[in-house]
């Protein structure tokens, strides 16, 4: 499945692109996410596109929140394989 990103990263403030309507941590973990994982991601796409309808793209996808989203997955991760 293809990324649904239209190359117009700008996060709003609860953290979700303006530009193709997912999660920052969405984002992060596209490229290792399952196919059945990427089709939840883009069956809700539809959905937050009418959600943020009329909000505004003026921020950008900066490598600090990327690295930080990466980072609370990747802990998230570790908890769960522990249990």
């Amino acid at each position: 499945m293809h990324s649904p990103c239209v190359a117009r990263c700008g996060l709003n403030d609860d953290n979700y692109c303006m530009g193709c309507f997912r999660h920052v941590d969405e984002i992060v973990i596209w490229s290792q996410a399952s196919d059945a994982q990427k089709k939840q991601i883009g069956d809700s796409l539809a959905a937050r596109k009418q959600q943020f309808l009329g909000d505004s793209n003026n921020q950008t996808l900066s490598r600090a929140k990327w690295l930080e989203a990466e980072k609370r997955l990747n802990e998230n991760v570790e908890i769960k394989c522990g249990d």
